[in-house]
């Protein structure tokens, strides 16, 4: 059986980054978790099991992928900076010698990644994701690897609420529409500020999903997709309004509602998934 990983205290975050010349930066959105007990408890929020390959994206100094290397089949980090890319496999080595040969390390953009690009097909997602690229990386991915089942992302505690909102609320918009065509989401809990280093002035919570059936729709996701970016551009307007342009004239936007089941005077935040899938088909169909 294999030993359990020795997890990164703060006395080793800080070793190693002073021994890479690290100073965190803001514009990566670098804050390292340096708390053992917050990864252990991210790994058993995320249900990694024996049979997952799992994606991490940001690695970082690898504090969360030795705790993801013990239960996990295989482990795919992907880092953007080449430094820290170069130093993450000796890490493992040293800290879990048993269980390193079960990582690779693909330093890439996760934004620029294809399903092509990975040696193994990833089944889980687990990340401690910047809040400026959060949004548009776990959409990518779920749109690029449909193999990605399930997952846990820890993101600020505004994205996590966006993502995981559902329809009516105040942060109910583009993020919760379009990450609800993949997957069921929700809340996971929240994570405090001094388990990283260095202490971010933002609070960061955790997002599970579970991946589930797209709505059932004619019309390709990119319309679907364009249909929903519309909907929230002018939030306040009416959908009548907001689609006219799309639609080709109010009065066509609103035949299009009415064939969706959608009243005319309703505003995007009111509309599930499958609603915005049957307006982007009503309105493929009216143009065959």
């Amino acid at each position: 059986m294999d030993q359990q990983a020795s997890l990164l205290g703060p006395a080793d975050v800080r070793r190693l980054a002073g021994e890479l010349g690290i100073r965190p930066t803001k514009k990566l959105g670098q804050n390292f978790v340096h708390d053992p007990n917050t990864v252990r408890r991210i790994v058993a929020a995320a249900g990694v099991g024996a049979e997952d390959v799992v994606l991490e994206v940001g690695p970082g100094l690898g504090s969360l992928t030795l705790g993801l290397l013990e239960p996990a089949q295989h482990v795919v980090a992907v880092e953007v900076d080449p430094e820290l890319a170069e130093r993450l496999p000796r890490t493992a080595a040293e800290r879990a010698p048993d269980a390193a040969d079960r990582l690779t390390v693909l330093t890439a953009d996760a934004l620029r990644l294809r399903a092509a690009d990975f040696p193994r097909q990833p089944t889980a997602l687990v990340a401690n994701l910047p809040y400026n690229v959060a949004v548009p990386v776990v959409l990518h991915l779920l749109a690029e690897l449909p193999q990605l089942r399930h997952g846990l992302v820890m993101v600020q505690s505004e994205v996590a609420e966006r993502l995981a909102a559902g329809p009516g609320g105040r942060v109910y918009g583009v993020p919760s529409v379009k990450a609800a065509w993949f997957a069921d989401v929700r809340r996971a809990g929240a994570v405090p500020r001094n388990v990283f280093w260095p202490v971010p002035n933002v609070d960061s919570g955790l997002v599970s999903f579970t991946r589930i059936p797209p709505p059932s729709s004619s019309a390709p996701r990119a319309e679907v997709f364009r249909v929903v970016d519309l909907a929230f551009a002018q939030r306040r307007k009416t959908l009548r309004a907001a689609l006219s342009g799309w639609a080709g004239s109010g009065a066509a936007a609103e035949e299009l509602l009415r064939c969706a089941g959608v009243q005319p005077g309703a505003r995007g935040e009111q509309l599930e998934i499958a609603d915005f899938a049957r307006l982007a088909e009503c309105a493929q169909e009216r143009s065959a």
